[in-house]
């Protein structure tokens, strides 16, 4: 007890001398999504019940059409605003550019809201161009998302206008936008920077692109874990294991898809830049379709002949228990890394540097724990023919998988150290606390010292 005492207070003692960088997203943030992602499920799942306890017969059992889940994102997104704002009083930070004492007249920022309109306008033209010309849009899933973006359009124009003119009333600096360097190079004005306007264009293809694929894919979790039959969860453990594992991807996806839609500089989760590396976008998004590579009959495709865990395990139930928790607790910190992320979550940018849970251990616990996760659950050395050569060429296929997220990680670093201090304080304090990363630091430089000391003993044979 009195070591368990010493120990705890040499642990306070050290946090408080070398505190942990301030997160720009408080852990509630996301927690509150969290929370009524819960609620609307269980409504949603019990939706017959409840609209006929008032009287309302002939309802559907359950609310699992795919409207719903977007449903579901909006309900996600209320608790999230509200907390951000009314707690974490977000609005009021320095890096969102806004200063709410000041309150221009509308006729003074009614030139500059106009040059933004049309800059957003014509971004979203781009889009809709980009959309129509590209036919993977119009296959599913992705054909739910159009006809969202379809039935949106209107409003969200509508819309734009007295949100531009709001926010430019209490901008610092109301030009210093990047959109509206875009608007004022498509209105033919002088004054724009080339710069910002590829910051700008950056931003909204990261957007345009994921928010898109976020949409088509929201209602295929979200009906499975909707109409789940929870009796017969505790008598199989693979079902038990798939079941909670979609429950994760569920809040993964719902909370990731509220951090793609609400890029917005009054709640201070607008986008501060995008990576602007080449090797970045390309490690990205060879990750997520059409362009991925590590599908089944895609480039780098690790499934050949591979059966998964469930099967070789199948001999030993209570072996699938342990081993499902293992997959259950991965999955896990995967869903706990996007949620940690707040209102903030989304690829290829910078809106912000997270350094609250899993992100205090290591720097990519999501990545890790993913690629975790596929090598447990698909078993790569293990194949139905028993052929090595095949297990072989598995495991170097899903080698190479990590390796993309392995150069993925290294390509959002080098963006995020690059334009961004906060950052670089945030690694500093990982590389002297964080357990995971101490301990690839420590491989790293016994790696370094042997090869090293094989050096210093080819240069010397006589020593």
């Amino acid at each position: 007890m009195m070591f368990a005492k010493a120990t705890k207070a040499a642990k306070s003692a050290h946090s408080q001398s070398d505190p942990r960088p301030r997160s720009v997203s408080s852990h509630m943030a996301g927690l509150s999504g969290l929370f009524m992602l819960i609620a609307w499920v269980a409504f949603a799942r019990n939706f017959g019940e409840i609209a006929a306890s008032f009287g309302y017969t002939g309802m559907p059992p359950h609310l699992d059409g795919p409207f719903a889940s977007l449903m579901s994102v909006a309900m996600c997104a209320i608790p999230m605003v509200l907390w951000s704002v009314l707690v974490d009083k977000v609005h009021r930070n320095v890096s969102t550019g806004i200063d709410w004492s000041i309150k221009r007249p509308v006729r003074e920022v009614l030139d500059i809201s106009i040059v933004k309109l049309a800059g957003f306008w014509s971004t979203w033209v781009l889009l809709a161009a980009a959309y129509f010309t590209f036919r993977w849009y119009w296959e599913p899933p992705y054909t739910f998302a159009m006809d969202v973006f379809e039935g949106l359009i209107g409003p969200l124009v509508a819309l734009s206008i007295p949100y531009i003119i709001w926010v430019d009333r209490h901008l610092v600096d109301p030009k210093k936008d990047a959109v509206w360097h875009f608007g004022a190079w498509i209105a033919g004005r002088t004054g724009y920077d080339k710069a910002q306007i590829k910051h700008h264009l950056r931003n909204w293809l990261v957007k345009g692109f994921f928010v898109a694929f976020m949409t088509s894919i929201l209602p295929g979790g979200y009906q499975q874990i909707v109409n789940m039959d929870l009796s017969t969860l505790l008598a199989n453990p693979v079902l038990f294991t798939g079941t909670l594992i979609g429950m994760m991807f569920l809040v993964d996806v719902q909370l990731a898809t509220v951090g793609y839609v609400l890029t917005m500089k009054p709640l201070d989760s607008h986008i501060r830049s995008a990576n602007p590396f080449v090797q970045g976008w390309v490690a990205a998004l060879a990750c997520y379709p059409p362009f991925v590579i590590m599908d089944m009959g895609s480039a780098f495709d690790y499934h050949i002949n591979t059966a998964g865990w469930e099967h070789w395990l199948a001999l030993w139930p209570s072996v699938q228990w342990v081993w499902g928790a293992g997959l259950i607790f991965l999955t896990g910190i995967y869903a706990w890394a996007t949620m940690a992320f707040g209102l903030r979550f989304s690829n290829l940018t910078n809106r912000g540097v997270i350094t609250h849970g899993p992100y205090a251990w290591t720097k990519h616990p999501a990545y890790i724990s993913k690629n975790l996760f596929w090598w447990l659950s698909t078993m790569p050395f293990l194949v139905t023919t028993g052929s090595t050569v095949e297990a072989f060429r598995n495991c170097m296929m899903l080698a190479l998988v990590s390796l993309v997220y392995f150069w993925r990680a290294k390509t959002e670093e080098a963006h995020l150290r690059a334009e961004d201090p906060a950052y670089g304080e945030y690694e500093a304090w990982m590389a002297r606390n964080a357990p995971i990363t101490r301990f690839f630091l420590w491989v790293k430089s016994w790696f370094i010292g042997n090869r090293r000391d094989s050096s210093d003993g080819a240069m010397h044979p006589a020593e």
